[in-house]
């Protein structure tokens, strides 16, 4: 039995505080940053994706060979900005249909277990939503910078010089303005169909009926066909700076409001 003496003592011993809990930084754009990084290495390593890098560059190299030896043949100067302005539009062209099926593929391909990973945890539908947008964006246009760079620095170097670095870059960044749209427009019918292979054959006939009513439009608003007839004058630099602002806004604007569209209609959809 404890002694009275040591009771006392037990009594008197100083208890030590508890440690305050560390405050935790609550980070609401996180989800989106995971989203976003990996919607982007899932593109990366796609074999679409690769395949349309690889066709893609292939294509330039055959050019840029069947160029370089007419002209060590036949002494013909090819212009570089004709050359390039064909191999652009070849690429853009041929882009729709792959970049179609990538950015048809963003919501649409995760049906199954996509109650799981947003009902279930802390993101919300439109955080989800412009992570798809925003990671598919950023991987398909750095595919086209790559191209257009290798486009530009090899017609520079192998064919005649009329063009300038300046202008391939505008023409770059036009071109990648016009291959946003799809982007776009490929991620808000991702949002709407429950199947990709839907959602590419909605983009396409979009894309179908976009065209008919541009060629209806007057020739001063830049339509796809305005901007590849004034690819040869831009990458000579023969170009204004409110001709870039246009196309910046009317491409900016069709993105975003295809992208505003495919977040309502996302947000009260189903999964």
């Amino acid at each position: 039995m404890a002694s009275p003496a040591s009771t006392v003592k037990l009594h008197n011993r100083s208890v030590a505080p508890e440690p305050e809990p560390t405050p935790v930084a609550y980070q609401a754009w996180l989800p989106y940053w995971a989203v976003l990084e990996a919607d982007f290495l899932q593109v990366f390593s796609s074999w679409v994706y690769r395949s349309w890098i690889l066709v893609a560059a292939t294509m330039a190299i055959g050019l840029f060979i069947y160029r370089w030896g007419l002209y060590n043949e036949a002494k013909i100067i090819q212009p570089a900005s004709h050359v390039i302005t064909h191999l652009l539009r070849g690429i853009l062209m041929g882009s729709v249909a792959l970049v179609g099926v990538i950015a048809a593929g963003a919501i649409a391909g995760e049906r199954g277990s996509l109650a799981d990973s947003i009902l279930s945890r802390g993101i919300s539908r439109y955080q989800y939503y412009l992570g798809k947008w925003h990671g598919r964006l950023l991987a398909i246009l750095l595919g086209h910078v790559l191209l257009g760079a290798l486009t530009v620095g090899g017609t520079r170097i192998i064919l005649h010089e009329d063009v300038t670095l300046e202008g391939g870059m505008v023409a770059i960044f036009i071109s990648g303005a016009a291959l946003a749209v799809v982007v776009s427009l490929g991620v808000m019918m991702s949002a709407m169909f429950a199947r990709p292979l839907a959602a590419a054959a909605g983009l396409w006939v979009l894309l179908y009926a976009a065209g008919l009513i541009f060629g209806a439009m007057p020739h001063s608003i830049p339509t796809p066909e305005w901007i590849l007839q004034k690819l040869p004058f831009i990458l000579k630099g023969e170009y204004t700076r409110e001709m870039v602002v246009q196309v910046v806004l009317y491409a900016g604007g069709a993105s975003i409001g295809s992208a505003i569209f495919g977040m309502a209609l996302f947000a009260r959809k189903d999964l």
